[in-house]
C-alpha cells in the first residue's frame, strides 16, 4: 500500500495494542544472493515484537501470504527441482536457527494454504517436501508447535503431514469471475469444521486469517476507494469481526492492518483503525 512499514508496525502495536503478530520470514527477500543471508527487514520486526511484549507465529517456507504465494529467488527458480529443494531446506534451517531462541517466537506457520493450486503463481504443491519440512522443523526446534493452514474453504485435511494445530482462513467478500460474492455460510459451519478436524486428527482448529480489507478486480493499491468498499467496509469490518467471535474459536487472527493504516494515514478516514482499538482493547467491546 506505500505506507512506512516501520511506522505501521509500531502503531499497531503502540496504538492499537496488537499483542499477536504472524511475521512473514520471504526466501526472496532475505537470500537475495545463494548462501548470502540478510534477514535486517525480520531483524527489526522480531526486536519490536519483543519491546512491546507481543507474540509472534514466524511463518516459513517458500509459500507465504501476500501474492504471488510461492515467494522464489529469481536464482532458486532457475534450479531443477532437487537443488532447490535442497537450497530451501538450508534456508529454512538457517531462519529456525536464527531466532527459535526468540522469547517472543511462540510458533511456526509451514508454508501458508501450501497445497491451494487455485490462488497464487509459481507454486510447487509437493506433499513429500511438506513432510519433509516438518519433520526439520520439528528437529531443530521441538519445543514450539508448528501451524499449518488448510488448502481450501470447505475441507478437512486427511493426508499428512499432521501438524501440532491446523488453522484455516475466513473470506466472505471475494471477487470472482468478474463480480463480487457474499458468502452464505454461517458461524456454526466453522465450528463444525473445527470439531471435525478436531475429531479426525486430535488436533485443535483456530481462524488464523479472518478477512478485514477489500479482495477486488486488481490489487487494493490500484483499486479506488469506492471499488474497495464494495468488498470491505467499516461495517463488514465490524460484521468480520462479530461473526467470527460467534464460530467459538480461538485465537482470531485478522488480515487487513496496512489497509485501516492507509485508510487513516492517506485517506483521512480513522474509522476502521479507531474500531480497531475496541477489538484488540483489554474489554474486546466491539467483539460483544
Amino acid at each position: 500500500m506505500g505506507v512506512d512499514a516501520k511506522t505501521c508496525l509500531t502503531a499497531a502495536l503502540k496504538d492499537l495494542g496488537v499483542r499477536r503478530l504472524r511475521l512473514m520470514s520471504y526466501w526472496n527477500e532475505h537470500e537475495k544472493v545463494q548462501g548470502k543471508y540478510d534477514f535486517t527487514e525480520l531483524d527489526w520486526q522480531i526486536d519490536m515484537a519483543e519491546k512491546y511484549e507481543s507474540a509472534v507465529t514466524l511463518c516459513i517456507g517458500l509459500r507465504q501470504p501476500r501474492w504471488p504465494e510461492s515467494h522464489w529467488p529469481a536464482w532458486a527458480k532457475r534450479m531443477p527441482k532437487e537443488e532447490w529443494n535442497g537450497a530451501l531446506y538450508k534456508y529454512i534451517t538457517a531462519v529456525v536457527e536464527r531466532y527459535k531462541d526468540r522469547k517472543c517466537i511462540v510458533s511456526y506457520q509451514l508454508e501458508n494454504e501450501a497445497l491451494l493450486k487455485t490462488f497464487g503463481a509459481d507454486g510447487d504443491f509437493d506433499r513429500k517436501r511438506l513432510k519433509y519440512e516438518f519433520r526439520l522443523v520439528k528437529k531443530l526446534d521441538p519445543i514450539r508447535p508448528v501451524i499449518m493452514t488448510t488448502s481450501n474453504s470447505w475441507g478437512i485435511p486427511f493426508f499428512g503431514p499432521r501438524p501440532d494445530a491446523y488453522a484455516f482462513s475466513l473470506y466472505r467478500y471475494v471477487y470472482h469471475h468478474g463480480s463480487h460474492h457474499h458468502s452464505s455460510r454461517k458461524p456454526w459451519f466453522y465450528r463444525l469444521r473445527a470439531w471435525a478436524i478436531m475429531l479426525l486428527k486430535w488436533r485443535v482448529c483456530f481462524i488464523h486469517e479472518l478477512q478485514a480489507e477489500p479482495w477486488g478486480p486488481v490489487a487494493t493499491v490500484r483499486m479506488q476507494l469506492g471499488e474497495q468498499y464494495k468488498s470491505m467496509n467499516r461495517q463488514r469490518v465490524q460484521d468480520a469481526v462479530r461473526f467470527a467471535a460467534a464460530t467459538g474459536l480461538a485465537p482470531i487472527d485478522i488480515w487487513g492492518l496496512e489497509w485501516w493504516y492507509w485508510l487513516k494515514q492517506e485517506k483521512n478516514q480513522p474509522e476502521i483503525w479507531n474500531d480497531m482499538k475496541e477489538v484488540f482493547g483489554p474489554d474486546e467491546s466491539m467483539v460483544k
